[in-house]
């Protein structure tokens, strides 16, 4: 096998287990990063359903309970639970996969009825009490979506409308019935506050990233590949080559060669330095042989 082969075939392996290792570790990466992203956005949308029960609770419902419409008519406006419902509601009109909802398992709106796999997350924070969030993934039709889900306890201005129908205000039994949303007990948790957020266009962007990278890798792999082969060419096949060709003459008995040109100092140049001398000596005890028989 040629010297340039055999220097190929090692560059090859070096750079093989080197672009398997940063690619691995870039792609480890970019997924985790990607993740992180969605995560933040899921955060920003608790954050947001916290500032607008808040809202609700401090700066609606004052207003709103001293109509004289409440008196006669149930405004759900005035419950934090359906103004983070309905506002989330408006929100997936634009962003369709941008999911918060407040689930419960007994509402007094059957909208927010909790679903099979909403009331599974509700059972786990009530088999685990101590648990604030629970954050994990769920394919759907539309693609992977990040979860994170936290419990929603009935405190107790909640008790005044869901504990007995006899205690609920009639605006809201005609509203919505007597058969449901009532039998919660103070601190219990009857349901939970879950974010959804598609993974998808994170995804596919740091997909992107990790193929523009290992094309970027290749492009760099195969171009050092080309100068190292180039240089190692130049600097040295091509010298060692001039001294074989040289000694393969020389080796035939044929002396009357010129010396080769020895360009700089390094140790291909000693080589070829070496062989010259070489040469010579052997012109030089040739000649002697020579006049000795004479």
């Amino acid at each position: 096998m040629k010297l340039l082969a055999k220097f190929n075939l090692v560059l090859i392996l070096v750079f093989g287990v080197g672009m398997f290792l940063i690619s691995h570790y870039a792609y480890v990466f970019l997924m985790k990063n990607a993740e992180n992203q969605v995560l933040q956005q899921a955060q920003l949308m608790a954050a947001s359903a916290s500032v607008i029960k808040d809202y609700t609770v401090q700066q609606v419902s004052p207003v709103l309970e001293k109509t004289p419409q409440h008196n006669s008519e149930f405004l759900a406006q005035t419950i934090p639970f359906s103004a983070v419902n309905v506002t989330f509601k408006l929100l997936r009109s634009s962003y369709p996969d941008y999911v918060l909802r407040e689930a419960a398992l007994n509402p007094s709106n059957l909208d927010d009825r909790a679903t099979e796999w909403e009331v599974d997350l509700i059972n786990y924070f009530r088999d685990h009490p101590s648990e604030t969030q629970h954050m994990g993934q769920r394919v759907t039709p539309t693609g992977t979506m990040l979860y994170i889900a936290s419990p929603v306890s009935a405190e107790q201005g909640c008790l005044q409308c869901h504990s007995q129908p006899s205690l609920a205000p009639k605006a809201m039994i005609r509203h919505y019935g007597s058969e449901h949303g009532f039998g919660w007990k103070a601190n219990e948790i009857v349901g939970a506050q879950i974010v959804s957020v598609p993974m998808s266009v994170s995804i596919a962007l740091a997909d992107k990233g990790f193929h523009d990278l290992l094309i970027g890798l290749g492009s760099i792999f195969v171009l050092t590949i080309v100068l190292i082969d180039l240089a190692m060419y130049l600097i040295v096949i091509q010298p060692l080559r001039r001294v074989s060709k040289n000694a393969d003459i020389i080796s035939k008995g044929e002396l009357d060669l010129p010396p080769l040109q020895v360009n700089g100092k390094d140790e291909i140049a000693e080589v070829t330095a070496s062989f010259n001398r070489m040469h010579t000596s052997l012109s030089k005890a040739f000649e002697m042989l020579n006049d000795t028989q004479a």
